[in-house]
């Protein structure tokens, strides 16, 4: 089919208006990956628009790589994901499958007070009070276990499990499973698509979490790798990179660290998220439609 003149132009104008707006969205990382390769003192003199490095230089993540901060929040951004996951996916999953049991009573009442959270938060300062009482200030715990059920994975899960067949359960009772066997050995199996969708959900929040550590933990020595991120860039903290601003040209030299940081700390999620891309589209649309 031909286009019309009006759908040539429609089409045109979407045309162009998509790269503006392509353009716009990448040229922050184009710029920061630039600078994070280029010479401080070419970066200096030079202009401030830029698409390709002035005189290349990998000094920059050289002073990253030698900082120990650097290291330690890689480690601990590691351990809180792998801890987040195993609590978190653990919780979700079978307190989802419980509440989708028709036959546990108050399951509707349980339901809507994890629902009426997500709408109604506690707020920050009642739940910081809790968690100081609870002596979890300071700890790791502080930001695995408050954050440790999500409503929204919740919510998912719940509606997965809500449209596998009830037949499943009851032939497994007839045959004498109890219901861990049932859980263990037939619904999950069966729930490997949503786990992996609720899995790389907490995955990647925390790792880009910043915020909660930041209220809990006032011990350098656990702050996850965005945390010493922001250190460096909001609070201009140089002293995690070992040096001092002292000149516009030793300013030169903190502005590319800073850059380098920044890609540092991004690129690993960066480089996982395009192959699990998929799966965060299926997650919208899973558990939806029952068959």
């Amino acid at each position: 089919m031909k286009s019309s003149p009006a759908e040539k132009l429609f089409d045109g104008f979407n045309y162009i208006f998509l790269t503006v707006l392509m353009v716009i969205t990448l040229y922050p990382c184009i710029y920061v990956l630039m600078a994070s390769v280029s010479d401080p003192m070419e970066m200096y003199r030079g202009s401030k628009f830029l698409l390709w490095p002035r005189g290349f230089s990998l000094s920059n993540y050289v002073a990253v790589f030698n900082n120990r901060m650097i290291w330690v929040g890689y480690k601990n951004t590691i351990i809180y994901v792998a801890a987040s996951l195993i609590i978190s996916v653990t919780a979700t999953v079978t307190a989802a499958y419980c509440l989708s049991r028709e036959y546990l009573l108050g399951k509707n009442i349980m339901i809507f007070l994890i629902v009426f959270t997500m709408y109604f938060p506690g707020g920050l300062i009642p739940t910081y009070l809790i968690v100081d009482k609870l002596n979890l200030v300071n700890t790791p715990w502080a930001i695995l276990l408050p954050t440790a059920i999500n409503t929204y994975n919740f919510i998912v899960t719940l509606s997965y499990f809500r449209s596998l067949p009830n037949s499943l359960e009851e032939a497994a009772k007839i045959d004498g499973a109890s219901d861990y066997k049932i859980l263990s050995s037939i619904m999950l199996p069966l729930a490997k698509p949503i786990t992996a969708v609720i899995s790389l959900y907490t995955m990647v929040g925390m790792w880009n979490n910043y915020f909660t550590p930041m209220i809990y933990l006032h011990n350098p020595n656990l702050y996850p790798l965005q945390l010493v991120l922001r250190q460096i860039l909001i609070q201009n903290d140089t002293s995690m990179l070992g040096t001092s601003a002292q000149s516009d040209v030793a300013s030169a030299y903190l502005e590319n660290i800073k850059y380098a940081t920044v890609v540092v700390a991004t690129v690993p999620i960066l480089c996982v998220y395009p192959f699990l891309q998929k799966y965060f589209i299926k997650g919208v649309m899973i558990g939806a439609i029952k068959e």
